[in-house]
């Protein structure tokens, strides 16, 4: 998920297309053979990597919570369709994989629109899911009371068909406008448009949808949560104080570095920084490094939001069991809630804690 580095037609993964291809030598003469080649072996590891493991995580959790479906609930549709929007996201990396290393794109003007949309699609989708996620946790917690009858399937469902219609119409000029293109490397992918607005668009939806308003949505809702749970009066608080924190922190971890070095290089386009080879590699070299980061994040997901929880470890060992015989896994008794009873009475503060740990 790229955005626009050299003010060129750009997409949120056209810089890197270009740098696959090589193509960036029209811009400039510099040598950067090297790093070319760096990306040639670097990239296609790490893409592979990030999508067997996105692959087998988030697959893994789709396959839980479908056959449990008719214990679903509001939190469950939420993971769920997180899962499958990182699943769609990761689907799009041997794509990329393979243009990386061959360096020029092969599969036609179809494929080309449709890795873009999945591409862009599920990274948004996935991005909003979590903002869901927050805000339904931040709701419950503040006012279970007064929230706890409308949190139903219905609710559920038009959620879900809200955020993937959104995620859609912020990914659609990406769609539209991605095409192949007859180049003197030969045929590129690349988004194509002579509007600048639809490039300062790119920007608007890289950076602000896609990091600062979630990350300003984590950090308020988790903030009022936090003193709340510290009041508390349960053996879980630390764990549920520790589970947000680390939400929090790898969400600005992982994904600011990608952005700050994209909004670094669309400043170099419009020459607020120096255009020298030296500050070209740089860009370059940190690009490769953080996107290859930023994009791991969605590996983290199933562990953040699904197997720190002691419900979902339940379901899913069983089904672990059952597709790999005799793999060590803990017992579903060692995750049983009565570790966790204090009495036999429900307190406010189990139900607070059991909205992080399912």
């Amino acid at each position: 998920m790229s955005g626009e580095y050299e003010g060129e037609n750009a997409t949120l993964q056209d810089y890197y297309l270009s740098y696959y291809d090589g193509s960036f030598n029209e811009f400039t003469p510099c040598d950067n053979i090297d790093l070319k080649n760096f990306g040639k072996v670097f990239l296609p590891t790490l893409y592979s990597l990030v999508f067997i493991l996105g692959f087998i995580g988030n697959g893994l959790v789709v396959c839980v919570l479908v056959k449990h479906r008719n214990q679903t609930n509001l939190t469950d549709i939420c993971l769920f369709n997180l899962a499958l929007s990182d699943l769609l996201f990761v689907l799009t990396l041997p794509f990329y994989s393979h243009y990386s290393v061959v360096g020029q794109w092969t599969f036609g003007d179809f494929m080309c629109h449709f890795a873009s949309g999945f591409h862009n699609t599920g990274f948004f989708s996935s991005i909003f899911f979590m903002v869901v996620m927050t805000l339904d946790r931040y709701v419950v917690i503040m006012h279970a009371h007064k929230v706890a009858r409308y949190r139903t399937l219905r609710l559920g469902v038009a959620l879900t068909v809200f955020v993937w219609m959104l995620s859609l119409c912020v990914s659609l000029p990406a769609i539209i406008f991605t095409k192949v293109t007859n180049e003197s490397h030969g045929l590129a992918c690349r988004f194509f448009s002579e509007n600048d607005a639809w490039r300062l668009y790119n920007n608007f939806a890289m950076h602000v949808l896609g990091l600062v308003i979630p990350l300003l949505v984590m950090i308020v809702c988790y903030s009022r949560i936090i003193p709340l749970l510290v009041k508390m009066r349960t053996e879980k608080k630390h764990r549920v104080v520790k589970l947000i924190i680390l939400i929090v922190i790898s969400f600005f971890l992982f994904w600011a570095p990608y952005n700050i070095t994209l909004f670094l290089g669309f400043l170099k386009s419009k020459g607020f920084l120096s255009s020298n080879c030296s500050v070209e590699a740089n860009l370059r070299l940190s690009t490769t490094v953080t996107e290859t980061l930023a994009y791991t994040h969605c590996c983290l997901n199933p562990i953040i939001y699904a197997f720190v929880g002691q419900k979902f470890m339940k379901r899913a060992l069983p089904l672990l069991k059952k597709c790999v015989p005799g793999i060590l896994l803990p017992s579903t008794r060692d995750l049983s809630d009565s570790t966790y009873r204090k009495s036999s009475v429900m307190s406010r503060s189990s139900d607070v804690t059991s909205n992080f740990i399912m």
